[in-house]
């Protein structure tokens, strides 16, 4: 024990106390999915408080030089094991308040747990001579003191993975409104009686909101299924400006839901009994008789788990395993990660960058590897593929390196991918939290990131990327204009006037209409649209009722051609489903589409400017007319651009609106985006004769030389930084994603080998600038799809299917089996490959 001791004692200058603050990984493995209860268990570096499994422990000593591990096994008790020690009785449950873990946060989940035995000790490195708390009674003071704090505070110190977790689900802490103060009430005589509501409006007797003002009962907001309400509260808001509101049904000696409508949030009102007072209503005889809103919330999220609502629930599926075939945890609504990343990982280009580089990764990765993006990419690609089988792992009676096999076999748990989500989703406001989320959004959102980082090297993500040609021809003029744009993903309309099933849909409407609500749901039918109808709407010509011909120098009709002008490795196809009611209610077209195993879209190819054709001339439209003729810059309503801005549309065209409509308001306005959403400008900054810049960008001296840095070091040069900056009004995010999403713009931009057309490669001319592109025959066959089930992208389900050797195999999270009958009519993204000819 002295020899252990004089050990210790050489390193004990590198072994730290956990101080508030320091990000402790004692969960997971930093470069691989190894946890406390893998085989081996977890090494937790006692200076940098990073964890490593025990295949990789030894490349972060090597790497490091640091000695001291604590070394973290955690073995599941058996069943009898958890009942001898459960005592005589189980204290009731709780029922969940919040939206949170109840482990962390008071008032949620009541979540079993399972018990496991844990062993601790520290392990020093090379010989991994180990040390146990027991070891340390006998050892000097000074060890004895320095280690067993150490290891006291790594013990009880939260995990990182536990403080994500706590930050992403609890996201129910409500803010005291700014009106609760200072809330004007009416004294108009109304008093509320204690129960027998119904809406003053159209007598529903549900969901019923009282003005916090006036005392007006009235019904809620109508839900994405029809039901809840029918906006009456909101309607009497818009009207009235009055913006509290208390859900009645929900109100107890406790508190109660209070939304503002002014800012569009469930808050507090510390001023709740006085409020209600005034209305009569005694705060504290009231008892809850309805759901609170966050009650609702969790039944929902409670429902989204409950498998049997799943696609094949009614076939008894095979459950699989091995290499390609390792399932991915949900850790609260993040199927939509899980299902884009198990289809990513299936392309060969990123097995490539990531697999077969992983030693070069790993070498090269940051101190903290957690937040490294190819680092923790290259481990979820290793680990879901099962490419990489075989790692070494350290023999400590052979005192050598063996090999062995990582990918799970029987049945398998899945793995969390925790660090994964937390470094993709940070700075997001959406994909860093718990809720629910488009796949589309976050593939290109991910796609985006992968962008930023392969800045040199193999660029995986383009085997997706590809040109689209569109052609706008003047009806008037005949003339034509051609541009170019990079895009991922093909978005295919869905015609439903061309649903095959008509009178079976009308028949259904009808019986719906008539049918008394009592009666229960009738059944579903569902519009069959071809995929034939879907392409052709996407191909046939648009009629643009509002184009600025510089031509004619006026305002005429144009039609619009959209064409492949390059045609990518992978395809993507988004059916666009989720779409808006005439209400502005998102809504979700229930549609069934034969989506086909093969396509040929050669003939969508674009062969741009035709022989004879004449191109419109680069002229921009006339300026604003302003008082003032020396202004360069058009007076545009800021606060109508605000209001575009709100509803999710790019500053630039909200700019462009406004000013295309001459300022006449929010309804002239909104037309135009809503018409011009498809124009390949329709983001672009405007840009008017005799004006400098664009209106709202920076000048080139007033940049921020810190973001031009920040973007150069991307691998860009700085008249591209420089561009990006000015057409963002100097912000840094907005710059990032605008130089990404305009690489066709980017004159030093070149095009890979392979060229968009053998013309490009021909003799030694120099490429044509534009965005690393690859081409090939329009020929594909289908390998994957994601599909998703609810009534929104911020509720439901996503699982996805993919082809492997011939069979089509169901990835529903950390369940992976066999398909017996694949969905593919359902899909929502879809992804083929080129065939080779």
């Amino acid at each position: 024990m002295a020899e252990v001791g004089e050990v210790l004692m050489s390193v004990l200058s590198t072994i730290r106390v956990p101080r508030p603050g320091d990000r402790v990984h004692k969960d997971e493995c930093a470069l691989s999915f190894s946890s406390p209860e893998s085989e081996g268990g977890l090494y937790v570096c006692m200076n940098s408080f990073l964890g490593f499994g025990s295949q990789y422990v030894d490349r972060h000593h090597t790497r490091t030089g640091q000695r001291a591990y604590l070394h973290i096994t955690r073995t599941r008790k058996t069943q009898k094991e958890d009942d001898n020690n459960s005592g005589s009785g189980h204290p009731p449950k709780k029922k969940p308040t919040r939206l949170a873990i109840g482990e962390w946060i008071e008032g949620g989940f009541d979540v079993e747990q399972e018990q496991y035995e844990e062993d601790v000790k520290v392990v020093i490195f090379p010989d991994r001579q180990e040390v146990t708390s027991d070891d340390l009674a006998g050892m000097p003071d000074v060890v004895r003191e320095r280690v067993s704090l150490s290891m006291a505070g790594l013990m009880s110190a939260d995990s990182v993975s536990h403080t994500l977790q706590v930050q992403q689900w609890d996201g129910e802490v409500r803010q005291e409104s700014r009106h609760a103060a200072d809330l004007k009430q009416l004294d108009n005589g109304v008093k509320i009686p204690p129960s027998g509501w119904r809406c003053e409006v159209c007598d529903l007797q549900e969901n019923l909101w009282m003005n916090l003002t006036d005392g007006k009962v009235l019904c809620g907001r109508r839900y994405f299924d029809g039901s809840g309400g029918n906006n009456h509260a909101l309607l009497h808001f818009q009207q009235t400006g009055h913006p509290l509101a208390v859900k009645l049904g929900t109100i107890t000696p406790d508190g109660a839901d209070v939304y503002s409508y002014d800012e569009d949030d469930m808050v507090l009102d510390p001023k709740l009994p006085e409020h209600l007072a005034h209305f009569g209503i005694d705060m504290m005889t009231m008892e809850k008789t309805e759901r609170t809103m966050t009650e609702l919330e969790i039944a929902v999220n409670q429902r989204v788990g409950e498998w049997e609502v799943i696609q094949e629930s009614g076939t008894t599926l095979r459950p699989l395993s091995g290499p390609g075939l390792t399932g991915m945890k949900n850790l609260g609504n993040s199927c939509y990660l899980n299902s884009v990343m198990q289809v990513l990982f299936t392309v060969p280009d990123f097995q490539n960058k990531y697999v077969s580089n992983i030693d070069k990764i790993f070498d090269e990765a940051p101190s903290d590897p957690t937040q490294d993006f190819k680092t923790q990419v290259c481990r979820g690609t290793v680990t879901l593929t099962g490419i990489l089988t075989r790692t070494r792992i350290w023999c400590a009676c052979k005192r050598t390196h063996i090999l062995t096999f990582l990918f799970p076999q029987g049945d398998q748990i899945g793995i969390a991918p925790r660090m994964f989500k937390a470094l993709v989703g940070r700075g997001h406001p959406e994909f860093s939290t718990n809720r629910q989320q488009d796949a589309q959004e976050f593939l290109l959102h991910f796609i985006n990131m992968v962008e930023r980082n392969c800045r040199s090297g193999l660029n995986p993500s383009e085997a997706f990327r590809f040109l689209v040609e569109e052609r706008i021809v003047c009806q008037q003029s005949q003339k034509a204009k051609y541009t170019q744009r990079v895009d991922y993903i093909l978005q295919l309309p869905v015609p439903m006037d061309q649903a095959t099933n008509t009178e079976e849909l009308q028949e259904a409407e009808r019986r719906r209409e008539e049918a008394d609500s009592s009666a229960g749901p009738l059944p579903t039918v569902r519009a069959q649209i071809p995929f034939t109808a879907c392409m052709a709407a996407l191909s046939e010509p648009e009629i643009l009722t509002d184009f600025w011909s510089s031509a004619v120098q006026a305002k005429t009709t144009a039609t619009k051609t959209t064409r492949f002008a390059s045609f990518p490795d992978y395809l993507v196809i988004q059916i666009k489903k989720f779409t808006f009611g005439l209400d502005w209610v998102p809504k979700k077209l229930d549609v069934s589409i034969d989506v086909p195993d093969t396509l040929d879209l050669s003939a969508l190819r674009g062969a741009g400017q035709q022989p004879g054709e004449e191109l419109l001339p680069e002229v921009a439209p006339p300026p604003l007319m302003t008082p003032d003729v020396e202004v360069k810059a058009p007076v545009l309503d800021d606060s109508t651009v605000s209001q575009l801005c709100e509803m999710g549309f790019p500053l630039e065209a909200c700019r462009k609106a406004v000013y295309y409509t001459g300022n006449t308001g929010i309804d002239a306005a909104m037309n135009w985006v809503m018409g011009h959403m498809d124009d390949p400008d329709f983001s672009a900054p405007l840009v008017l004769p005799g004006c400098s810049s664009a209106p709202g960008t920076t000048p080139t001296e007033s940049l921020s030389e810190e973001h031009l840095a920040t973007i150069v070091s991307m691998g860009f040069s700085r008249d591209q930084a420089t561009k990006a900056l000015r057409a963002t009004s100097n912000v840094l995010e907005r710059a990032v994603d605008w130089i990404f999403s305009h690489l066709d713009d980017l004159e030093s931009m070149e095009v890979s080998e392979g060229g968009r057309s053998a013309a490009d490669s021909e003799g030694s001319r120099e490429p044509p600038p534009g965005p690393r592109v690859r081409d090939g025959p329009g020929k594909y066959e289908l390998f994957a799809f994601i599909s998703h089930m609810g009534t929104s992208t911020m509720c439901g389900h996503y699982v996805c299917h993919i082809k492997k050797d011939q069979q089509w195999v169901i990835f529903n999270d950390q369940k992976v089996c066999a398909s017996e009958k694949p969905p593919k009519d359902l899909g929502y993204l879809y992804f083929y490959r080129r065939v080779a000819e």
